[in-house]
């Protein structure tokens, strides 16, 4: 469990899934071999396995305790779930809920929950299954949720998506009804389907990042001298702040992807925000700086 704070907020870590999750190159799939051998030496072991190629990530919610509040950002894969389209993630049976609790978090105390995006390991925690209905997992919590995304993973929306090319895209069209099925529907009476800009409080701030997604969200964060911003999954590789050009092969539009990540990143090199992506295993939070046209990083956020 990492914990570091943000000025009067404590940020803690909680790693549902963590490990080697498919070829580097598979995920980043515009990145070039060199970009990562370049920096094997501390790329590995926790972003990356040179011995057979393999990103290593991690899903992982992270918890705002505030003065007033707790939040959290994003909620993973979940249990019980049918996820055809990512078999690794079907059919899990974790102690998440008991990570959360030895946090010191309890479902009944968080108050607002932010989904960056409406995808399976984003969304997943959202619910849980009890005698056979899927039911909120926070029941005093706002979920906050772009409203981009809720329009287009809506399953009744269907016909306004593009046709799929192939089978692997049908596929993944009936993955992305299941989990707005289990996942979004039954918590839509607790949101806010927000659009632009959505203000929590002082120190929160939700803004579009469309690309990954149509929704795609970061939460920027401030607290005393201190910034931070949860990216989602605009980038799943430190090498995409090394060349923000690169887009995972799962966004939707990778050219808007690429071009949101170069803004957020030069705003964080500009205004010293923590960057905290949500799949970075290790220490999951980095310190980036301009490079000409890329960025470096500079440090990694502290473990408490």
């Amino acid at each position: 469990m990492q914990t570091f704070h943000l000025g009067e907020i404590e940020v803690t870590k909680i790693v549902e899934l963590q490990g080697p999750f498919a070829p580097a190159r598979t995920v980043v799939p515009g990145s070039p071999p060199e970009l990562w051998r370049d920096n094997a030496a501390w790329l590995a072991p926790d972003h990356w396995n040179p011995a057979d190629d393999h990103l290593v990530g991690a899903v992982q919610t992270w918890i705002l305790n505030c003065a007033d509040k707790v939040v959290l950002v994003d909620t993973g894969v979940g249990n019980d779930r049918d996820r055809p389209q990512a078999p690794l993630f079907s059919g899990l049976e974790g102690d998440f809920l008991d990570r959360l609790a030895a946090a010191g978090v309890r479902p009944q105390d968080v108050d607002f929950v932010v989904n960056t995006h409406v995808h399976y390991d984003h969304v997943g925690w959202n619910t849980r299954l009890e005698n056979g209905a899927w039911t909120p997992t926070f029941p005093n919590a706002t979920y906050l949720i772009p409203l981009a995304d809720q329009r287009h993973f809506d399953p009744r929306n269907a016909h306004r998506r593009p046709a799929a090319r192939n089978e692997q895209e049908r596929a993944a069209r009936a993955g992305d009804e299941l989990v707005y099925t289990d996942s979004i529907a039954p918590v839509l009476g607790q949101a806010v389907l927000w659009e632009g800009t959505h203000r929590i409080d002082a120190a929160l701030t939700l803004e579009a990042a469309p690309g990954h997604t149509p929704g795609s969200a970061v939460l920027r964060v401030r607290s005393g001298t201190d910034r931070a911003v949860f990216v989602g999954d605009l980038m799943h590789s430190p090498v995409q702040i090394l060349d923000p050009s690169h887009s995972s092969c799962f966004c939707e539009a990778p050219q808007q992807a690429a071009a949101t990540r170069r803004g957020v990143l030069e705003r964080a090199a500009d205004d010293r925000e923590l960057v905290v992506p949500a799949h970075f295993a290790g220490a999951g939070a980095a310190e980036v700086r301009r490079e000409g046209s890329r960025f470096a990083i500079t440090g990694w956020a502290p473990a408490a």
